[in-house]
């Protein structure tokens, strides 16, 4: 990923933070057949490993799993992001030099990847990341709320992923680049807008 020194995020709990957060990853692996791509809920184990490891599971019917994998796996985490407007720069009505950019969050996380089909495993995989979505619930569900030949049917039809971390790497571009009254201009356009994501970017713009 580049990432110009203005924009690296280096505070590891930040990025884990933003793991945490996203909730949904792009899961990435390169193979003899060109790059795989599966959208995947991932969660992230902190006390495993010096950088953490992540876990999740694929359909047994995507072909990315059973496709050998050249080097590690990589997983995209997307925090919030927002299209910035050269109308909000004080700069615009000084010199009228400016473009239009994107002001985003981001990780990546990179290691090698295990998949594996023990039925055990894939229990305590779809347990804990059911556990971690359901718990803001009011009720929360819980898989042994299904029939236990239920859900091991549904076992059958997946396949666990397991990825140490090994590379970890992190953007924050929120118009840090930008004079104070241009970066004053993004955070009050943002903050006024209807989309909750701009108010998210608005609220972590320095100024």
């Amino acid at each position: 990923m580049y990432t110009p020194p203005a924009f690296r995020l280096d505070d590891r709990s930040a990025m884990f933070a933003t793991i945490r957060a996203a909730r949904l990853a792009n899961f990435v692996t390169a193979t003899a057949d060109g790059p795989f791509a599966t959208p995947l809920p991932l969660f992230l184990d902190e006390s495993e490993g010096e950088h953490g490891v992540l876990y999740g599971h694929l359909a047994k019917a995507n072909p990315q799993w059973r496709t050998p994998t050249i080097g590690d796996g990589l997983a995209i985490f997307m925090g919030a992001d927002a299209y910035v407007t050269p109308a909000w720069y004080a700069t615009k009505q000084q010199t009228g030099k400016v473009v239009p950019t994107w002001n985003y969050v981001t990780v990546q996380a990179r290691g090698p990847v295990e998949f594996f089909n023990d039925a055990e495993r894939l229990l305590d995989i779809v347990t804990r990341l059911t556990t971690l979505h359901e718990e803001p619930r009011a009720v929360a569900w819980a898989v042994d709320d299904a029939p236990a030949d239920f859900i091991a049917s549904q076992l059958r039809g997946i396949v666990g992923l397991r990825m140490p971390i090994t590379h970890l790497e992190g953007k924050r571009k929120m118009s840090q680049n930008r004079n104070e009254a241009d970066r004053l201009g993004v955070a009050n356009g943002l903050s006024e807008s209807e989309r909750p994501s701009d108010r998210d970017v608005a609220a972590q713009i320095p100024v």
